[in-house]
């Protein structure tokens, strides 16, 4: 395995490109790693304020990367589970609860000292590709419940 390569689902990428992202999606390589149960073990790395070498920053940000990643992998299985609770598809997009998480990351990225409107603009990326997912997820959910009927 490539030191620097994501491990993730595939089909969690796929559905993301298809559902989203077209032809401007970025190729993911997907690599094998070490896991235990669904979950990776995570490689130490250095703090940044330790780094004394690039070997070490790009280390440290690849460890990063890869928690990064399976921690939006999480947060789309809860968007299949939205789609699979939410009586229709007239209420997968809402307006209140977006306006409620921008509201909690802008209140987080100011307590952890980050800049707002960059975690404004990646979290807006990140709501609306949920919100194409859970459609995409939703129409599948009762197409499949449709066909077995």
């Amino acid at each position: 395995m490539e030191p620097d390569a994501i491990t993730t689902s595939p089909d969690v990428w796929d559905q993301l490109r298809a559902a989203h992202l077209g032809e401007r999606a970025p190729k993911v390589k997907f690599a094998q790693g070490p896991a235990v149960g669904n979950r990776r073990r995570m490689q130490a790395s250095p703090e940044p304020e330790d780094c004394q070498t690039m070997t070490e920053v790009r280390a440290g940000i690849d460890a990063i990367d890869r928690q990064v990643v399976d921690l939006i992998a999480r947060r789309f299985r809860f968007m299949d589970a939205a789609a699979r609770i939410k009586p229709d598809r007239g209420v997968v997009r809402d307006e209140e609860r977006k306006a409620e998480v921008l509201a909690k990351v802008d209140r987080a990225a100011e307590q952890a000292g980050v800049d707002r409107a960059l975690m404004a603009g990646i979290y807006e990326e990140l709501i609306e590709s949920s919100i194409a997912y859970e459609f995409v997820e939703f129409d599948r959910i009762r197409a499949s419940a449709s066909s077995a009927d």
